[in-house]
């Protein structure tokens, strides 16, 4: 059986605003898209749609929160991985 495609992976981390959400999950375990849209300098929609780029890379998942609100968080295993390639990478 072949490995799955990378493609996406490398696809959705290329781009740096995927990244900063990437870093705030590594940091906060889990976020919402107002929490991101507050941090970011970008619009809820926008947001939205980068998180949509990592889900359908299997980076995010949704979960859900307290009430009504949806949170997002990494996916089974991507924590870990991602932390160790952060460290490797900045050094």
């Amino acid at each position: 059986m072949p490995a799955p495609d990378p493609g996406p992976i490398f696809a959705a981390l290329a781009d740096p605003t995927r990244r900063e959400m990437v870093d705030a999950l590594l940091r906060d375990g889990t976020t919402s898209v107002p929490a991101l849209t507050a941090e970011l300098p970008i619009t809820r929609q926008a947001v939205a749609k980068h998180l949509a780029t990592l889900g359908d890379a299997g980076l995010v998942e949704r979960v859900d929160g307290p009430g009504r609100e949806v949170r997002y968080r990494l996916a089974d295993g991507w924590g870990s991985r991602l932390a160790r390639l952060k460290r490797i990478v900045e050094g």
